[in-house]
């Protein structure tokens, strides 16, 4: 009995049992699926790129036309947007002072970086506004209000209206002072101008208030962090509840490749004159773009490798996806969904460290906004022939970091915030319209 025992031994320690042939079938399957939507979803960049730029030699295309074709991306923007609805804001005090150190460092560094690249390589010349023209003035805008805006749609007074509206100042022209008297013939005995003054409210316009969501979220997961036991329920509410948010991403993954190809060759459609833009604006799209190929390629990866001791590069492949992504929504807020699938699944992050991190970096970690607003303000400043004194310079630094946090992270939310900075420093507002051009592609 005893050898048969020692027997069965031997024979288990030479064959070791293999892995079941269907885990194995699994990972397999499981790998070509992941790579399988990141092979689609760049190559619905590649077509949708292609196809705007031939749609473009065609003849002139009506915008209903337009409209059908970028329709299915705006379908994706919807679907990827409802995916915040299971964000959980839980954090501890020590994640968020490391978070916000960080999110203010990289920003300031982007902000410099933009400012030093504009004026080594200059993209602005006075003969470049000849060509391009006067901006169109927009008198109803403050940069008082903005800012107001900005703040006020942190504490949303409606949560449920928050997820589909945000509020706004909007001024009006009132008239003012009676109507000239008529006289016995029924006419007017004198004909004077109108006087006119701007009467300010406040408006709810369509669009999620995400900073008002977050911040709400926020303050909601420390209460329920402070609660302990009594919170375990709602906790295990908010887990499931994102379980289900993030099977329900998976699926949508496999529509994203031609919601992406239709959003980016929709864009493109819709520029006017696109030859005309690119030779225009050339050097000022090179100047954005060697930046954020520097920051995001240099000065990030080298953050990473030196409090990390790992190879960067090797975890930006896990979130490929969510770069494709935002790439073809210009949203970071509906990138949101796809960059927690790619942290937690492809990368294994903590969730409890990605629910923080990840919704409160795509509000005010907005590296690439802040230097492309230092950009676009000296860039406009040397475009009217304006010299900035190292104070105004340093001026524009400090104020493209604090209008990128402030600013929402929706597509063309840095045009809006870019009003503080050129009022800071006295340059033209209206000028900001020469630059809607190429504002979704930088």
């Amino acid at each position: 009995m005893q050898k048969q025992v020692e027997i069965r031994m031997h024979e288990s320690h030479l064959d070791p049992p293999s892995p079941p042939e269907e885990s194995m079938c699994g990972g397999c399957c499981d790998k070509i699926t992941k790579n399988l939507i990141l092979m689609l979803t760049v190559l619905g960049v590649i077509i949708g790129s292609v196809a705007g730029i031939l749609l473009r030699y065609a003849s002139p295309l009506p915008p209903d036309v337009i409209m059908v074709i970028a329709f299915p991306g705006d379908i994706l923007m919807r679907i990827l947007i409802t995916g915040l609805a299971g964000l959980d804001a839980k954090s501890s005090g020590r994640l968020g002072t490391r978070a916000m150190v960080y999110y203010m460092s990289t920003t300031i560094i982007a902000a410099v970086l933009g400012v030093i690249l504009v004026l080594l390589i200059h993209p602005g010349n006075p003969k470049l506004k000849a060509n391009l023209g006067e901006g169109k003035r927009n008198d109803e805008l403050s940069s008082l209000d903005a800012f107001f805006d900005l703040i006020r749609n942190l504490f949303p007074e409606n949560l449920v209206q928050a997820c589909f509206q945000q509020i706004q100042t909007v001024s009006s022209k009132v008239e003012v002072g009676p109507p000239p008297h008529p006289n016995r013939f029924g006419r007017n005995a004198t004909k004077s101008a109108a006087k006119y003054v701007i009467k300010k409210s406040l408006q709810f316009k369509s669009g999620m208030n995400v900073l008002g969501l977050i911040g709400f979220f926020v303050a909601f997961g420390i209460c329920m962090g402070k609660m302990g036991e009594r919170a375990k329920l709602m906790l295990e509410f908010f887990n499931v509840l994102n379980e289900i948010v993030m099977r329900l991403v998976g699926m949508i993954m496999w529509y994203s490749p031609i919601g992406i190809a239709c959003l980016i060759c929709g864009k493109i459609i819709s520029i006017n004159d696109l030859e005309m833009v690119a030779k225009q604006l050339g050097m000022y799209m090179v100047t954005v773009i060697i930046g954020l190929i520097i920051h995001g390629g240099i000065f990030l990866p080298l953050i990473y490798f030196i409090f990390v001791r790992k190879n960067p590069f090797t975890f930006f492949m896990g979130i490929f996806q969510a770069w494709v992504t935002a790439l073809g929504t210009a949203s970071s807020a509906g990138t949101l969904p796809v960059t927690f699938r790619c942290l937690e699944e492809n990368l294994g992050i903590d969730k409890r460290v990605t629910r923080f991190v990840l919704p409160v970096g795509a509000t005010i970690n907005m590296d690439g906004t802040a230097l492309y607003e230092a950009v676009a303000a000296i860039f406009i400043a040397q475009m009217n022939g304006i010299e900035l004194d190292p104070g105004q310079i340093v001026t524009v630094s400090l104020t493209a970091t604090l209008a990128s946090v402030g600013a929402a992270s929706i597509p063309s939310a840095g045009l809006v915030t870019m009003l503080l900075i050129l009022t800071a420093v006295g340059l033209p507002t209206q000028d900001i319209s020469l630059l809607v051009a190429v504002d979704w592609l930088l």
